[in-house]
This record gives C-alpha cells, sequence and structure tokens, in this order.
C-alpha cells in the first residue's frame, strides 16, 4: 500500500537549523565507527585471494569512506571539531595474514549489523532535512550490503541458516508453563527465542575469533591479558546459548576459530584493537535487551542477565584502560552549568 503524503504547508525545517545533541552524536558515532572500519577493511584488501570477497571488502570500504567524507562535510559546516578516530598510523599494511578469506565476509556481516543499530536508532531521531536524508541513504546502502554479504555466505557455503521448526497447525495461546524455565514442564522455545539465540551465536562466534586475534598479537601486557579474558568468557557464553539449542534438537552456528591464523604480528594499534572490542561488547549489551524483551522462559532470561553482567564489566575494564592511556574520546556533551 502507498503512503499518503501529508500536506503541512511550508516546512521550516532547513539545512541551516543548528544541530540537535541527537544529531550531534549520531554523527559523531557514525565518523567514528567507519573511522575505525576504514583501517580494518583496507588492511584485509592486502591480504585476500577470492575475487568475490575482496569485490565486497571493496564496496564496503567504498561506503566507509563515503560515510566518513559526508559526516565530515556536514561536522565543518557547523564548525564542529572533527573527532580524532583513527588514521594510517594505527594500522600495518604490511603485517602478514591474520585472518582467512571467508572470515572477512562473517566479520562484514557482524559490523553491518552494528552500523544499522546505529542508523536505524537515528532515523526517528534526527529532524534536519539533510542529515535525516543522510542517514536514510546510508541504512538503505548498508541494507544493501548485508545482501552481497548474504549471497556471499549461502553461495559459497560458509553459513547455515536460523533452524527449522514445524509450521504451527493454529494459533497458539500461552498456558501456565509459559514463563517457566526453572521447574515443572518446560515448554519449547518459541520462533523468535531461537532467532536471537541464533543472532547471539552468531555474533559471538564471529567476535570471539577476533578477540582471539587480538589477543595473540597485542603489544600491551594489560590490554592482552584483558582480550583472552573476553575472549574466554565469549567461549562460555556461546556454549550456554548453543546448549539451550542443541536442548530442543536445534543446530546451531559453530565456531570461527579456525579461520585465524597464528600470525603474531599485529596490523593495528592496541588503541584501535581495545576501542574496536569495546564498541562490539557494547553491541552485545544492546542485542540482549532485543533478546530479552521477546523472551517468556525465565531460564532464558537468567541466561542473558548472566552474561549482560559479565559483558557490561568488560567493556568498564576496557573503557578504563582507554582513560588512563589517554585514547578515550568522547560524543559531544552537554554545557556545565554546575
Amino acid at each position: 500500500m502507498k503512503i499518503k503524503p501529508i500536506k503541512m504547508g511550508t516546512n521550516k525545517t532547513s539545512m541551516n537549523d543548528r544541530l540537535t545533541s541527537a544529531e550531534m552524536g549520531k554523527l559523531w558515532a557514525t565518523y567514528m565507527g567507519n573511522s575505525m572500519s576504514k583501517g580494518i577493511l583496507t588492511y584485509f584488501l592486502q591480504n585476500v585471494e577470492d575475487k568475490d570477497i575482496k569485490t565486497l571488502l571493496e564496496n564496503a570500504l567504498a561506503l566507509c569512506e563515503e560515510f566518513m567524507k559526508t559526516t565530515k562535510e556536514m561536522m565543518e559546516k557547523e564548525n564542529y571539531p572533527i573527532p580524532i578516530g583513527f588514521t594510517e598510523k594505527d594500522v600495518n599494511l604490511g603485517a602478514p595474514r591474520l585472518f582467512r578469506d571467508e572470515y572477512y565476509v562473517h566479520y562484514l556481516k557482524y559490523t553491518a549489523k552494528a552500523g544499522m543499530s546505529i542508523y536505524n536508532a537515528g532515523i526517528p531521531l534526527v529532524y534536519r532535512k539533510d542529515v535525516n536524508e543522510f542517514f536514510k541513504h546510508i541504512m538503505y546502502s548498508t541494507m544493501k550490503l548485508v545482501d552481497e554479504i548474504k549471497e556471499i555466505l549461502m553461495d559459497k557455503g560458509l553459513i547455515m541458516k536460523p533452524p527449522f521448526i514445524p509450521v504451527p497447525e493454529k494459533p497458539g495461546i500461552a498456558n501456565d508453563n509459559f514463563l517457566t524455565g526453572f521447574f515443572g514442564q518446560r515448554r519449547p522455545l518459541h520462533a523468535l527465542e531461537i532467532a536471537h539465540f541464533y543472532d547471539n551465536i552468531e555474533n559471538n562466534v564471529t567476535s570471539k575469533a577476533l578477540i582471539m586475534a587480538f589477543a595473540q598479537v597485542a603489544k600491551d601486557e594489560k590490554i592482552r591479558k584483558l582480550f583472552e579474558w573476553g575472549r574466554d568468557m565469549t567461549s562460555a557464553n556461546v556454549e550456554s546459548y548453543m546448549k539451550k539449542l542443541y536442548q530442543e534438537n536445534l543446530p546451531a552456528p559453530s565456531f570461527l576459530d579456525d579461520l585465524v591464523t597464528n600470525s603474531t604480528y599485529s596490523p593495528f594499534s592496541d588503541k584501535l584493537m581495545l576501542f574496536h572490542k569495546m564498541d562490539m561488547f557494547s553491541m552485545k549489551i544492546r542485542a540482549f535487551g532485543n533478546s530479552v524483551a521477546v523472551n517468556g522462559r525465565h531460564d532464558v532470561g537468567l541466561l542473558y542477565t548472566k552474561s549482560f553482567m559479565k559483558i557490561s564489566k568488560f567493556v568498564e575494564s576496557a573503557a578504563d584502560i582507554m582513560i588512563e592511556k589517554g585514547w578515550m574520546e568522547i560524543p559531544p556533551t552537554a554545557a556545565d552549568r554546575g
């Protein structure tokens, strides 16, 4: 059905309006994320053999550079200081290969989902016409990239679709055991619970391979120890999610650890790697919120709560190190009137 246009007279919102706090914050997050991704994708392109995957990386990098350019132009028009972000100094393009080609596709899917969560949340909050159009554009462009990613994953047999379940014979109505999970008869997982377990496993196996690689190459001992803790924590979380699916006789995505090489020579600065993992773990917290929102069983809710607490501790520890080393950039803040 076509949406009917609403005529409200002259549109008073113009490109000359000041940026709101939401617009500032979302532009800042867009610049920072793409600044980081640009360096990583540039390195990936130095170490790729598969032609299709190389084209996918080139497409992703082109979008990254376009988003950064537009964001920077908007900031400059507002005399808004451009974030430091990440530069060529944070990437060593001469470093040996750290990942197999297949990993790049899984990585792109995960980071595209992270980007879409920022852009999607921003669209209802931004009002200035040029900013609104920009976020709709990057959302659409990222969705097209995700279509390319899924096509390659399926065509090359690199991924398993979410599990299949029987088609219900009639609409279902909850009974007394809908919320149970610890005692008594436990109902099977419903479709949304399965979907979010699958999504969390898919995200976490990608995250685990990345943090395992970062732990191999990190120079700072404190950061390396944090990565090792994050690696083990992620592995334990994934296994607990997989167990829930296995209990229902449902398959789960597998680990991607074999797609990491044994190189110990870092292609990225410790600053970039720590920021990246802090950002990825923060995305997991958002994903848990979505998972809990559609969950009914008490045992599943407790599982996500435990994961949330452990991941929050990692993010706080990473932030402490970032602050200690003077690496932590913050979004624009309200006036200090204290």
